[in-house]
């Protein structure tokens, strides 16, 4: 089993930045991806960007250019440095881990973008 914690959402101004980082314990595979998804009021949740071990990154076209997603292996942690935030950026941010068939959810943080 797989532990996850997320921490870094708030209240942030339309254009503004916010960094999102997660941090994983427990049965961790040497070879896994983790990565962020968001769900809005009333929406599904959806992809918002992922890195393997490797350090190969995957985003949606709707954050491609202003989210960008790192990680430090050494600390089982994941970040996500969000830049040119918008309104519709507006959900509950949870992080992924994924690996030796084992997936697991943080329990999410909230990102609102509003003036």
């Amino acid at each position: 089993q797989v532990q996850l914690v997320e921490s870094g959402g708030g209240l942030v101004q339309p254009g503004g930045s916010l960094r999102l980082s997660c941090t994983a314990s427990g049965s961790i595979f040497s070879i896994n991806t983790m990565g962020w998804y968001r769900q809005a009021p009333g929406k599904q949740r959806e992809f918002v960007a992922e890195m393997s071990t490797g350090g190969v990154s995957n985003y949606p076209n709707s954050v491609k250019g202003r989210f960008t997603i790192s990680r430090d292996n050494a600390k089982n942690t994941v970040y996500l440095q969000m830049n040119s935030l918008k309104p519709e950026d507006t959900a509950v941010y949870y992080c992924n881990y994924a690996g030796n068939r084992i997936r697991s959810w943080g329990p999410g943080t909230q990102v609102t973008v509003s003036s």
